[in-house]
This record gives C-alpha cells, structure tokens and sequence, in this order.
C-alpha cells in the first residue's frame, strides 16, 4: 500500500471518526468511549486501530480525551471536522453508508444553509461607519456562536466571510481592531485547525500583537 493511500485512508477515518463524535454531542459533553466504538468501529476493526488518529487529534487541539470519554474541542474539532468533509478527496468507503453518518452530512448541510441565510438576511448594503460595523458584526458573531456551538470564541475569518464585500478588507480590520480597543471583542492568537493559508489571510494581523484569528465577546 502506498504511503499516499494510507494517507487518504487516514484523512477519511479521522473525518469519520470527527463526524460521529460531533454527530454524538461531543462538541457539548463528554461522549462516553464504548458509545463512539459501537459508533464507528464496523467488522474486522477495533477502537485501538484509531489510537494514533486520536492522538494526532488530541495534538491539534480538536479532541480531549479523558478516562472515561471523549470531547470535540471547539472551535478546533468542529474547524477540522468541517475541512476534512469539504476536502475533494474525502469520500465514504465502500457501497453502503451508514445511516448515522447520512444523517449526520444532512444536520451539518442545514447548519451551512443557516449561516449563509443569516448572512444574507443581515443585507447586501455597504457598511460605511463603525456603528453600522459594530452592529452588524455582533449579529454575525451571535449567529456563528450558537449555530456551531462556538463556545464563545469565533474565527475572525468566518466572520469576515459571513459579511462579505458589504466593507473592504482594512476597513474590517481597523473596525474590527477598533472593537477590541473598546472592549467589544478580544481577539486572541493561535491559528486556525488546519493552518489553511486563507483562513489565515482572512484573520487579522497586526505589527504589535501578531496574528489573531479568534473573537471573543466581552460585552455587547
């Protein structure tokens, strides 16, 4: 077997295994570990197959594993979880799929749909003020937060996606900067899951602070 084959291999259980944890509510509580084995381990495998897919995980930040259980970190586990099922070589083995996992593409399919209706709902307008920026950005945060569980802390490139060409790209880095001086937003540091060089060009990068790809609401 050729070490690209492995690698895809590799790529498609961790999507999976990804895929069922948050299909379970991990991204919400601990999922106990004999109910993601029965989830994901089918005939002629078992769980310590996937140990160093775990570990890699648990080195990215996107999984905490404990005794007894597992937990999708967010928003790293759901950043990898969503970039291994939009990869063009993702795809499920075998003839038959699973009804878990058909279900669970069909859950996370409507939570994309929402967030592209919330943001054209939020109108095509252009933003030419701080107040209006102010404004629309804490409706893109809350949406993001709570459709994908954010846990508070919102990639800046997903929101600077979600509001799209309404403001120019300085224009919403110096609103954005502009909310954190007057303690709207934190804006913390890290990269995102996959180190993916757009996701990174759509944060926000300055000569003191460096790189900041996370927002955080201090007060509304």
């Amino acid at each position: 077997m050729s070490s690209k084959t492995k690698e895809l291999q590799a790529g498609y259980a961790q999507t999976r295994l990804l895929l069922a944890l948050w299909d379970l509510g991990a991204n919400k509580q601990e999922v106990k570990k004999g109910l993601l084995t029965k989830r994901i381990v089918v005939k002629g495998q078992k769980m310590a197959d996937y140990k160093e897919i775990l570990e890699d995980l648990q080195t990215q930040g996107a999984v905490n594993v404990s005794r007894t259980g597992y937990t999708l970190t967010s928003p790293i586990g759901l950043e990898v979880l969503g970039a291994g099922l939009r990869s063009e070589e993702f795809k499920f083995e075998g003839t038959i799929v699973g009804t878990w996992a058909a279900n669970a593409l069909l859950r996370w399919i409507g939570l994309i749909d929402v967030v592209v209706a919330a943001s054209v709902a939020l109108g095509g307008e252009v933003i030419d003020s701080y107040e209006e920026f102010k404004s629309v950005a804490l409706d893109v945060y809350d949406k993001l937060n709570k459709d994908y569980n954010l846990n508070d802390l919102v990639p800046i490139y997903r929101i600077r996606r979600a509001i799209g060409e309404r403001v120019n790209r300085t224009e919403f880095n110096v609103f954005l900067l502009e909310m954190q001086a007057n303690d709207i937003f934190q804006l913390q540091g890290g990269s995102v899951e996959d180190s993916a060089p757009d996701k990174i060009e759509d944060s926000v990068t300055t000569e003191l602070d460096g790189l900041r790809c996370y927002a955080r609401l201090l007060k509304a």
